[in-house]
């Protein structure tokens, strides 16, 4: 299967996505297909076998939409350019509406006004020259209908697809105003002077000119909501300088290609991912991690695209270029991410689905029986029109990604990378998180701090043959122990038919001047072999109580001793595990450690729930055990919280998988990041605390949202129906309901902008 992004254009309302989403699901070889009327982005999963992308587009299109390109590196500033144009013209057509509406507005409720005496032109007073009062306010309108075209355009089409949306109800209740007012011109005209006081030329010009209002200030606001992948899209410089044959030469960032030397002076901006070759400086990161402080850079170091070099020249060779570099990975997850939707806004786009046709209806049913009982014409159309335009399915399509969109590029602001809106809404859930901990609570950096050596094996023998079996391994405690003997000097004997067993150690051969076969590993590698502890049971006691992790050495057969590895808790783990338990949370250690040492550090960073000895692809059957318990999907989700999993290894995938929640440390593996949820950037387990607090601000946003939307919509439709009416209370004006309308909109973004605000504890 395949995932592409399509930009639209045209989208007005929810109703406009619904259609768009119904269409492509109806394309064969699609699998899913999301569109978000917040990003004006639809998303689609399918099979390439079957369908092309240009198959895609030309479904968007028959729908009544476009299918805009965005493509290559200039196409961030192309939509760009394109949502400043779009925002430039509906503020140019707000303003010539305005210019003809004001007026048509004053010329029909002065002569109305008996107790304000208010300058009018005796030449259109209304029961003197009926006529010309009535072809002035036609002349007045005709401009605002033009400037507003779209609305009669899309929304007929719309309803002619029979897929009506906002701009159909809009069309319907002015164009039904406006026929109504020709009618009583051509009354006018054959001498029925009195048809004047039925004239509604302002009504239709009035809401046009507040929606085109409504519009512009949600253009505005729709942008602000995505100025986090903005910001992130302009940090990527434009050109890199290579060198050539020794000879310097500026490029364009685009022709840069893997393999390139290239140079970066102070002050800089490095243009693509690399790993620096010649120089040393000091690397200011703190735009893809958010870690403030420099990292220093020597030959060897990993660099990124978009990071400032601050100190020293650098020389470095491209490895990652174009889409491939760190950056290009992190705008593509938030981009993603601000595309997707939340379970949360399942009910907002079944309701969006079936809202016009029902507001049509109910706009009908109700101008039918107000007719019905009062014989006034003028009184149902009154009715008529306003629940038409009161109505509002664009705050129920924006209640959700809007708030979705802020929370993730906020998240992103401050290096922690959110994958979907799924994700973000279901950390608010979190009740238990489980830690890994080489890596995650402890610095990932082991070193040798004890040497025991067992019938009379002494310190520099028992490391130097264990550091020459463990040449061959990529574990890091394995590596800890080569170190050492590198650190004291020690000449290493060539090993062959190195074995590892996976959990449990390593089997290993060394060539003459050694041991025959070596063994070096935990306890359930020398019981297995039958290798008797006793004689060192108390120092394996004795270090493990101390968090160190005691690796026994066996050689030909027999014990030879003890070499304990420890790993440096690192220094926010402790604060952060003492905020969770204040928010409520409880913590879980995970690791193929033995239990005294696990415990050890467990205690060292306040956790009390140790799962120790377990092996690498045990991990994510222990996390399931734990969603069984209490937490984790389905009901028990819901009422008893969800199972986070913390890690940064390949052995940790899995169990990032199996979690509710999968959350990665930025410095770990690709496999880790890319099987997780969220991604913590500046590998600081104080971003756990504020991810969760950020996704129950974010909910905290959706869920009033979607309360003020349904909630304007359910009081507002009866209010224009005329429910007080019966009971002696006020009509709603189709003006104020147009004004409302617009708000709703307008009230649903501001409150989604106010996530901006957010600021970890």
């Amino acid at each position: 299967m395949e995932t592409q992004t399509v930009s639209i254009g045209g989208m007005t309302c929810a109703a406009c996505a619904q259609r768009i989403e119904r269409a492509l699901r109806r394309l064969a070889g699609v699998e899913s297909a999301s569109v978000n009327l917040a990003s004006e982005k639809a998303t689609v999963i399918f099979d390439p076998q079957a369908l092309r992308l240009s198959g895609i587009k030309e479904c968007i299109v028959k729908a009544g939409y476009q299918a805009l390109e965005r493509t290559g590196p200039g196409a961030v500033d192309e939509d760009r350019i394109r949502k400043e144009k779009a925002i430039r013209v509906l503020w140019t057509k707000f303003i010539i509406s305005a210019s003809f509406g004001l007026p048509l507005l004053y010329i029909a409720m002065v002569p109305m006004i008996k107790w304000i005496r208010l300058p009018f032109p005796q030449a259109l007073a209304p029961m003197k020259f009926p006529l010309i009062y009535a072809l002035v306010e036609l002349a007045l309108v005709i401009p605002i209908i033009a400037v507003g075209y779209r609305f009669y355009t899309v929304g007929f089409k719309a309803l002619v697809q029979r897929s009506p949306n906002m701009d159909s109800l809009i069309a319907i209740g002015t164009s039904s105003a406006v026929i109504y007012s020709l009618y009583n011109v051509f009354q006018i005209y054959r001498g029925v002077h009195m048809a004047v006081d039925s004239l509604y030329f302002e009504t239709a010009g009035v809401i046009i000119t507040l929606i085109l209002l409504g519009k512009s200030l949600e253009a505005v606001s729709k942008g602000r909501t995505s100025e986090a992948i903005k910001k992130l899209m302009g940090l990527a410089p434009k050109t890199a300088v290579i060198l050539q044959n020794g000879v310097e030469k500026e490029i364009p960032i685009d022709e840069v290609v893997a393999g390139d030397c290239i140079l970066v002076r102070p002050g800089s901006k490095i243009p693509v991912d690399g790993e620096v070759t010649s120089g040393r400086s000091a690397v200011d990161e703190s735009m893809l991690t958010g870690e403030s402080m420099p990292v220093d850079k020597k030959a060897g170091d990993p660099v990124y695209a978009a990071t400032i070099n601050t100190t020293g020249v650098i020389q470095f060779k491209a490895l990652k270029v174009g889409s491939e570099t760190a950056l290009a990975q992190i705008i593509r997850l938030v981009e993603e991410a601000q595309g997707s939707k939340a379970p949360i806004a399942q009910l907002a786009d079944v309701v969006s689905g079936y809202f016009v046709p029902i507001v049509c209806l109910i706009a009908a049913a109700t101008g039918t029986a107000w007719y019905i009982g009062t014989r006034d014409p003028e009184f149902a159309l009154t009715i008529f029109i306003s629940v038409l335009v009161i109505a509002c399915p664009c705050a129920l399509g924006l209640a959700t990604p809007t708030a979705i969109m802020v929370g993730t590029g906020k998240g992103a602001e401050n290096g922690i990378l959110i994958k979907s809106g799924e994700a973000l809404e279901t950390a608010h859930k979190i009740r238990t998180i489980v830690f890994d901990k080489t890596g995650t609570i402890t610095e990932g950096k082991p070193a040798v701090t004890d040497l025991i050596g067992a019938g009379g094996m002494g310190e520099d023998q028992l490391l130097r043959f264990a550091a020459s079996a463990e040449k061959g391994s990529e574990h890091p405690l394995g590596q800890a122990v080569v170190f050492g003997a590198e650190e004291r000097g020690l000449e290493l004997l060539a090993a062959r038919n190195f074995e590892s067993l996976t959990g449990r150690g390593i089997e290993v051969e060394l060539e003459a001047g050694g041991p025959s076969r070596v063994l070096v590993g935990n306890r359930k590698l020398m019981e297995e072999r039958g290798i008797s502890l006793a004689e060192l049971e108390t120092e394996s006691d004795r270090l493990a109580e101390e968090g160190k992790t005691p690796m026994y050495a066996a050689f030909d057969g027999k014990l030879a001793g003890i070499i304990a590895v420890a790993d440096v808790v690192k220094k926010s783990s402790l604060g952060a595990i003492e905020k969770l338990r204040k928010m409520g949370i409880e913590t879980a250690m995970i690791t193929g450690d033995n239990r005294k040492t696990a415990e050890a550090i467990a205690r060292q960073v306040g956790i009390s729930r140790v799962l120790s000895e377990v092996l690498p692809q045990d991990k994510s059957a222990e996390i399931k055990k734990l969603q069984n318990a209490g937490g984790g999907s389905g009901a028990r989700a819901k009422s008893r919280g969800a199972v986070a999993m913390v890690g940064d290894g390949i052995n940790d995938a899995p169990a990032l998988a199996q979690a509710d929640i999968g959350i990665a440390i930025g410095s770990g593996t690709d496999v880790a990041m890319e099987s997780a949820d969220i991604v913590l950037m500046r590998s600081d387990l104080a971003d756990v605390s504020t991810a969760i607090d950020l996704s129950k601000r974010t909910i905290r946003t959706i869920k009033q949202n979607l309360f003020w939307a349904f909630g304007y919509n359910t009081l507002g439709i009866p209010l224009a129906a005329g429910v007080l009416y019966l009971f002696g209370g006020p009509l709603l004006n189709p003006i104020f309901a147009a004004a409302a309308m617009s708000l709703s909109s307008v009230s649903v973004l501001s409150n989604a902008l106010r996530l901006k605000g957010f600021k970890p504890r």
